[in-house]
């Protein structure tokens, strides 16, 4: 087995911004010397995430909206009183959402189903220039 570990940067919004990640993965197996095995995508940040989604207007505003319910950004939370900063809705959404995903690979291309895409939700309170770390293990 062979590793070969790649980034991918990427300019993000902030608020739940919600970026289609896909192509980016795809080109990072394109490019690489192996043909069939796994890739990781790891966001080295505690404020998003990563996950599969149908990346489509109406599932990005689903997601967000359940994001709102579940942790609000007005609510109290005890990260804000230690460190006032504001962010800590941020956090909670990112530690339910995961910062890492592996995804099989065959032929060079990814395994993706028809209609699911790799996201990259950025919950913090502002934008953020984010560099993703891939790391691919295969033959």
């Amino acid at each position: 087995m062979t590793v070969e570990t790649k980034s991918i940067k990427v300019q993000t919004n902030g608020n739940g911004d919600t970026l289609d990640i896909t192509s980016d993965v795809q080109n990072q197996i394109t490019n690489c010397d192996l043909v069939s095995g796994i890739v990781t995508i790891f966001t080295p940040s505690s404020t998003s995430g990563i996950t599969t989604l149908e990346f489509e207007p109406g599932c990005v505003e689903d997601l967000q909206r359940l994001f709102n319910e579940i942790l609000p950004s007005d609510r109290e939370y005890a990260h804000n009183k230690r460190w006032g900063d504001g962010n800590g809705h941020s956090h909670a959404r990112a530690a339910l959402l995961n910062p890492s995903l592996t995804i099989p690979f065959v032929d060079k291309n990814l395994t993706l189903g028809t209609w699911q895409q790799i996201i990259l939700v950025d919950f913090d309170t502002r934008p953020r220039q984010r560099k993703l770390v891939v790391q691919i293990l295969g033959e």
